[in-house]
């Protein structure tokens, strides 16, 4: 395990849940978009809820859940948008 951290953006019903628009999430040596959705659920139970539904974004794209992740990366979250 390493002692550093990963820098999340949060957006819409994320970020009011949080009450920030950036959290921060503990590295791990081998991280992927699945181990972030566990990892966010962990560390801020109140986006518990939602981990399962986030579309996660690294590097301004749209990432699949086997994506490798690193701490130098822009990560993203966004809750499902719904409407008609």
């Amino acid at each position: 395990m390493t002692a550093s951290s990963i820098q999340v953006r949060l957006f819409a019903r994320a970020r009011e849940l949080a009450g920030s628009d950036t959290i921060s999430v503990n590295a791990v040596d081998e991280m992927t978009v699945a181990w972030l959705r566990t990892a966010i659920a962990e560390q801020y139970p109140v986006l518990k809820s939602l981990s399962g539904q986030l579309l996660i974004a690294v590097d301004n794209a749209y990432a699949g859940e086997e994506q490798p992740l690193n701490a130098e990366q822009e990560i993203a979250c966004f809750p499902p948008v719904s409407g008609g």
